[in-house]
């Protein structure tokens, strides 16, 4: 990989720490400089498509990735509108995805910020992460696929940049069938101007150096190439030296703020945010930037991830600082059998026909 890009992804984690933490002394909610889980979730509550008065609010980061990323596409000459590569299997595995990071609390991003303020259960949900990772590239290494998508007419790209900025309009003009909600982590919001800016430009980075958690953490097991994963590493160094800094951090696994300490479900969570961020090929911030780059199946995704916030409040699936209730704990387990559904049944026809004869091979020696 040349110097020049190594150091645009370690440029990039660096500017995502820095601004992570800024965004918390501006007004976002503790260990929550920067999460897109969270943000999607507050996105669908000021939409009115969940009731849950404490998480409502168009945060203008969520439009700032993808207009960053739509920005710097057609600078470059990246942007172009293509589609139809499951879409509607994307959409439910963004609505799994987004169930997983809910019951754990936050997306791969935030999981990072609050290991960098000293949040333990992180560490917890990265190695679930890292295991749900792990397990969809046993169907990646046996030829996996979504399929391939499509050129489309350029218009079909634009639609969710679009949308974006029909939010963003949304936050300033506060119609009344918007919701704000009037406390709450919802009601704890940065400045909308540095929050717009702090997401453009994370949008603009994230576009030019491609970088992905989930990504990340499957070149370095499938390829030993940490390129993307240091960039990670930079964000975790930058946010904890500021966090030290300013007096934010606290080590521990309880008291911990806008977190659970249940072990169990912080770990099947991410498990299930990793296995199906891996099988989509990338993460929520990565599926940000793909939409803006106007790839309409990452934009579909982004829709699905937004009906599972909506799903996930409106029938108490999401976690709470208390816990998680018995719904959120069945739902993981459904997210985890739905997203082995779409990891068989997108196997080569031969590979399908492999795993079936090896387990009638062990039903007859049993």
């Amino acid at each position: 990989m040349p110097v020049n890009e190594k150091k645009l992804v370690l440029g990039t984690g660096a500017v995502i720490g820095l601004l992570s933490v800024l965004l918390m002394k501006f007004g976002n909610p503790p260990n929550m400089g920067v999460c897109v889980a969270c943000f999607i979730r507050d996105i669908a509550g000021g939409l009115g498509l969940h009731r849950a008065e404490i998480v409502q609010y168009l945060r203008p980061e969520v439009p700032g990735f993808i207009l960053g990323s739509t920005l710097v596409a057609l600078a470059t000459g990246e942007f172009r509108a293509r589609g139809g590569s499951a879409s509607l299997q994307r959409c439910f595995l963004g609505f799994f995805v987004m169930v997983g990071a809910l019951v754990f609390l936050g997306c791969p991003l935030r999981m990072v910020l609050r290991l960098a303020a000293g949040d333990l259960n992180a560490v917890v949900a990265l190695f679930g992460f890292a295991a749900g990772i792990w397990v969809g590239l046993i169907y990646i290494k046996n030829g996996f696929s979504l399929g391939k998508a499509g050129r489309l007419a350029p218009v079909n790209g634009f639609i969710l940049p679009g949308v974006a900025v029909v939010l963003l309009l949304f936050v300033l003009v506060a119609p009344p069938f918007i919701f704000f909600s009037a406390k709450g982590p919802g009601a704890a919001h940065a400045p909308f101007y540095f929050s717009l800016f702090a997401g453009l430009v994370i949008g603009a980075l994230a576009q030019r150096s491609r970088l992905c958690m989930a990504g990340g953490i499957r070149d370095l097991f499938l390829i030993g190439d940490p390129h993307l994963f240091v960039g990670f590493v930079a964000i975790f160094l930058v946010a904890l030296g500021l966090n030290l800094t300013v007096g934010q951090f606290k080590l521990g696994f309880v008291g911990q703020p806008i977190a659970h300490s249940d072990v169990l479900w912080n770990f099947l969570g991410m498990l299930l945010a990793g296995y199906g961020s891996v099988l989509l090929g990338g993460c929520p911030l990565r599926q940000c930037i793909l939409a803006g780059e106007g790839d309409t199946d990452a934009a579909l995704t982004f829709l699905g991830m937004l009906v599972g916030a909506a799903f996930a409040h409106n029938f108490s699936l999401a976690a709470s600082p208390s816990g998680v209730l018995v719904g959120g704990k069945v739902a993981v387990i459904i997210g985890l059998l739905v997203v082995t559904a779409i990891g068989y049944f997108n196997l080569p026809q031969a590979a399908r026909a492999g795993s079936r004869k090896e387990d009638a091979s062990y039903a007859a020696q049993g």
